[in-house]
């Protein structure tokens, strides 16, 4: 995509995209932008699940030699399936939410309510998917030829855990996403419309206002929920290292107690373990995700407001 891109702002129009281009836009974005962070993705999630410091650099030498390189994008095909409906549902229930708070009248919606509709889409577009989530999670983990493929893991998950193993870590996975989405799309929005109120001449988005905005709103949004994420993962990993973890009651009820456990044995630092390959991943993925979701909308006619 050429620098000189814009992308129109259609802001006297109200008028809500349908559901089947967030579909279209939400999937292609989520898909590509996936694709091109796996690697980091993978990172982050082994060195969340660490109990011990390890840096950066050992991470990388040691998945690379376990299952050579390609085995960095290991679980992204499961990570693509998911992005895909997820992107289409929580920007349709964002689109929704935005228009209900707004009814007949024609208004720009203030930061808190671009939160409540960012929460709310986050939230009903990860229920569902979340089992998918755990697998990506248990995939990017597991040593090279434990098992055959997906589906004999997911045998094995059910037979040995039973079916509560497919939504392990919910509760801090679902408190953490709906803050995020909150504030990213929060952040994101109020930043964006921030630009065109000051460049009131402007009616379009140039990618590199875009790639501003989403920073900022994802940089927010990491720093701000980062231990709910760290926590997710290692409960949905807890098989996995089942001698790094606490037992199965206290883990599942109780996220407080568990991240003040963390802090206790391995210092506050570890509520953060991961957060560089975090932001190598989710950054740019972001910033590519709004960039080609703003791009294919404006192809479509429509623009996310």
């Amino acid at each position: 995509m050429d620098v000189t891109t814009t992308f129109r702002v259609k802001q006297a129009s109200l008028k809500s995209s349908p559901l089947w281009t967030h579909l279209i836009a939400g999937g292609v974005a989520g898909a590509i932008s996936r694709t091109c962070t796996a690697p980091a993705d993978r990172i982050k999630i082994y060195l969340q699940v660490q109990t011990k410091k390890t840096s950066f650099m050992e991470s990388v030498r040691h998945l690379i030699r376990d299952g050579g390189v390609l085995s960095m994008w290991r679980g992204n095909g499961i990570n693509v399936l998911k992005i895909t409906p997820e992107s289409a549902i929580k920007f349709a229930v964002y689109d929704e939410s935005k228009r209900f708070l707004r009814g007949d009248e024609s208004r720009s919606l203030t930061m808190g309510e671009r939160f409540v509709c960012g929460a709310l889409a986050g939230n009903v577009s990860q229920t569902f998917l979340y089992p998918m989530d755990v697998l990506k999670t248990r995939l990017a983990l597991v040593k090279t030829g434990q098992y055959s493929g997906v589906i004999h893991m997911i045998k094995h998950m059910f037979e040995q855990e039973g079916i509560r193993s497919f939504y392990r870590g919910y509760n801090a996975f679902a408190v953490g996403i709906m803050l995020y989405c909150g504030i990213d799309l929060a952040v994101y929005e109020t930043a964006k419309h921030a630009y065109l109120g000051y460049k009131e001449a402007e009616n379009t988005l140039k990618p590199l206002v875009i790639l501003s905005c989403c920073t900022l709103s994802s940089t927010i949004g990491q720093l701000s929920t980062y231990p709910l994420a760290l926590l997710s993962s290692r409960l949905q990993a807890k098989t996995v290292f089942r001698d790094e973890v606490p037992s199965k009651n206290f883990i599942d009820k109780n996220m407080v107690l568990l991240l003040w456990r963390i802090r206790q044995k391995e210092g506050i630092t570890a509520w953060y373990r991961g957060l560089l390959p975090n932001f190598m991943k989710s950054v740019p993925c972001v910033c590519i995700t709004y960039i080609v979701y703003e791009y294919m909308i404006s192809l479509l006619g429509y623009s996310m407001i």
